[in-house]
């Protein structure tokens, strides 16, 4: 949600259909946004204001403040053996790469890549093992199959961050 904000500030109905799209459904429930916000308010992490709207009405605007830019990026940087497990904790750390610094970058990209070969191993065990049947191996292979295909990402990924540092140095 912090994320969101970095390029300016938005109404609470825009931040709950951006945050749908990025989970793949149309909107969060306002159940899940609204209370969020407040809970960014009182961290002091995003601003609120009083707009008015397009048919008159008073909208609420969120802003993300210096205080949440800094939580935002301490955030990014955290990256652990659970986050490490996690696809959607990895791409939305990806997807934000140029707010951290490339030491930062490589420590993620590190953990990740540990965590699939990691992965991809105890899955090639199970495989040689256990009798899955016919659909059982398929979808192990499967797997092994998109981990390899992240693996490869994970070098690209290092390729164009070594490529910006070279550019910028």
């Amino acid at each position: 949600m912090l994320a969101m904000m970095l390029d300016g500030p938005k109404h609470g109905y825009q931040l709950k259909y951006e945050a749908g799209v990025i989970f793949g459904q149309e909107a969060l429930h306002n159940n899940l946004v609204y209370p969020l916000l407040r809970r960014l308010l009182e961290e002091g992490w995003v601003s609120q204001r009083e707009v008015a709207g397009q048919r008159g009405q008073t909208r609420l605007q969120y802003s993300l403040t210096g205080a949440g830019r800094r939580a935002l990026l301490d955030r990014l940087s955290q990256f652990g053996e659970a986050e490490a497990s996690s696809e959607t904790a990895f791409r939305t750390r990806v997807a934000l790469f140029d707010l951290v610094a490339a030491d930062v970058r490589e420590s993620i990209l590190t953990r990740r890549e540990t965590y699939l070969r990691s992965r991809k191993q105890r899955l090639g065990g199970i495989a040689t093992q256990m009798k899955l049947g016919k659909f059982g191996f398929e979808v192990v292979n499967h797997l092994r199959q998109q981990m390899e295909l992240e693996l490869q990402w994970i070098q690209h990924l290092r390729r164009l961050a070594r490529a910006k540092r070279a550019k910028s140095a």
